[in-house]
C-alpha cells in the first residue's frame, strides 16, 4: 500500500529542503514548501533496485545500456505517444546542466535566447551566466490563467539575432499545460523565423484529469527535428538527487554538437545509481505515478476548500499540471519585499517568493503541495494565523 499520507522525518539525510533551509533562508523555524521535490518515498520498485545495487558494493565508472534506453523509449511510446529512436538520447546531470550545455553549444554571446516570464529563474540565469542576451515574452494573465502572447512572439522571434527559445511546458510556476493548438502556433513561430526550441518537459507526467499534455516535437517531423526535448524522472518519481536527466535531440547534426560540448566540459559517465532509478521507474513505476497524481489532486483541492473558506483575499491559480501552485497575493496590498518579510518573519513558512520568477510574478507566491496533507494544513494554518494576527 502507498502511503503519500505518511510524514517522513528527512532531516539528517543532505536534504536541501529540509536540513539547508535554515542556513538558505537565515530564518528559523520555517516550514519548508519550496524547494521542487516530494516529501513522499520514491516507488517501492526503484528502492529495491537501488538496494541491489549498493549490495553488489562496487561502484565504478558507469554507462547507460540499451535497456536504459528503452525503458525510456517505451514510456514516451506508452504515457506520450512519441515514438523516439534510441539514439536520440543523451544523458545529461540534470536539465539545467543541459540549457547551459545547449545555450553555449547552439549560440553565440552575440546571440539572443527567449524566455516567457514569470518562469522558473534557472532559465533566465543560465542565459545571463554563460554572457547571451536575454529577451523576455512575459506572459499574459487573463485573470484566471496565463496565455502566450503570440503577436509579441512574433515580433521577438523575428529578430535575426534571436537564435534559441526556452520553452517551459508544463509551465512552472504558473502551472500551465500548454495545448497542441497554442503549441502549433509556437512551433510555426519557431520554424518560419529558423528558432532553435528547446523544450522543458520535465514536469511532463505530472498532468491533472481532464488535461492533456503534448511534446512540442510529436506536431510533425518537421518540428521533431528543430527542438529539443528534456525530461527526467526527478520530478515524476521524486529521483532529483539521482542527477540524471535525458535530453533527446532527433536531429543528427544538433546531437553531434551537442555530445562534443559534454565531452569539452568533461561529462561522460553518468551516476550509476541514476540509471538503476531510470530503469527501474519507466519500467515499474507506472501504478505509484497513478497514485501519486491521485494524491495530490486530493492536495489540490483541500488548499483551494482551505483558501477559498479562509483565506479568501488569495487567489489560486490553479494548475493543470506539476505539484507547484501559484498563489495570488495582490489583493493584501503588500509590496513583493513587504510580502516576502511576512512569508518569512510572520507566517513562519520557507515559498518560493514570486518575484525571482520575474517581474511578472511580483505579489505572488509558489508553493509546493508535493507532501502529506497534515503539512499542507499545518502550513496554511500557520498562513491563516499570521494573516488574521496581521489584517
Amino acid at each position: 500500500m502507498i502511503q503519500f499520507g505518511q510524514e517522513i522525518d528527512r532531516f539528517n539525510t543532505h536534504s536541501v529542503k529540509w536540513d539547508h533551509t535554515e542556513a538558505i533562508f537565515e530564518k528559523e523555524g520555517l516550514l519548508p514548501m519550496w524547494v521542487a521535490d516530494m516529501d513522499f518515498k520514491a516507488p517501492e520498485p526503484v528502492i529495491n533496485a537501488l538496494k541491489k545495487r549498493v549490495e553488489h558494493g562496487i561502484f565504478g565508472y558507469s554507462m547507460p545500456t540499451q535497456e536504459t534506453k528503452e525503458s525510456i523509449q517505451n514510456w514516451l511510446r506508452k504515457r506520450h505517444d512519441w515514438n523516439i529512436d534510441t539514439d536520440w538520447i543523451v544523458f545529461t546531470p540534470g536539465v539545467v546542466p543541459a540549457l547551459s550545455a545547449a545555450i553555449n553549444t547552439y549560440t553565440s554571446p552575440e546571440d539572443g535566447v527567449l524566455i516567457q516570464s514569470p518562469v522558473y529563474y534557472p532559465f533566465g540565469d543560465m542565459i545571463k551566466k554563460n554572457n547571451r542576451q536575454l529577451v523576455d515574452s512575459p506572459l499574459v494573465f487573463n485573470g484566471i490563467s496565463y496565455e502566450m502572447d503570440f503577436d509579441d512572439l512574433n515580433e521577438k522571434l523575428s529578430d535575426p539575432g534571436l537564435k534559441m527559445m526556452l520553452l517551459c511546458n508544463p509551465h512552472n510556476p504558473v502551472g500551465r499545460v500548454w495545448t497542441k493548438k497554442e503549441l502549433e502556433r509556437l512551433a510555426n513561430l519557431c520554424l518560419t523565423h529558423d528558432v532553435l526550441l528547446i523544450s522543458d518537459d520535465i514536469h511532463f507526467d505530472l498532468i491533472y484529469k481532464g488535461v492533456t499534455h503534448t511534446v512540442i516535437s510529436t506536431l510533425s517531423k518537421e518540428v521533431e527535428q528543430k527542438a529539443i526535448t528534456c525530461i527526467a524522472p526527478s520530478k515524476t518519481f521524486n529521483l532529483a538527487g539521482m542527477q540524471l536527466s535525458t535530453i533527446i535531440i532527433p536531429d543528427e547534426e544538433k546531437r553531434e554538437k551537442f555530445n562534443e560540448y559534454l565531452g569539452k566540459i568533461g561529462f561522460f559517465a553518468p551516476n550509476p545509481f541514476g540509471l538503476v532509478a531510470v530503469e527501474a521507474a519507466y519500467n515499474e513505476g507506472e501504478e505509484w505515478l497513478d497514485n501519486l497524481m491521485d494524491y495530490l489532486q486530493g492536495n489540490l483541492d483541500f488548499l483551494k476548500s482551505f483558501i477559498e473558506e479562509k483565506l479568501p483575499d488569495i487567489k489560486v491559480i490553479e494548475p493543470e499540471g506539476t505539484y507547484l501552485v501559484w498563489l495570488d497575493f495582490r489583493k493584501l496590498g503588500f509590496s513583493h519585499k513587504e510580502l516576502e518579510t511576512f512569508m518569512q518573519d510572520e507566517a513562519k513558512l520557507a515559498l518560493d517568493e514570486g518575484y525571482i520568477f520575474g517581474k511578472e510574478g511580483e505579489g505572488f507566491e509558489r508553493i509546493n503541495i508535493a507532501c502529506p496533507r497534515s503539512l499542507l494544513k499545518e502550513g496554511l494554518e500557520r498562513l491563516e494565523t499570521a494573516l488574521n494576527n496581521k489584517l
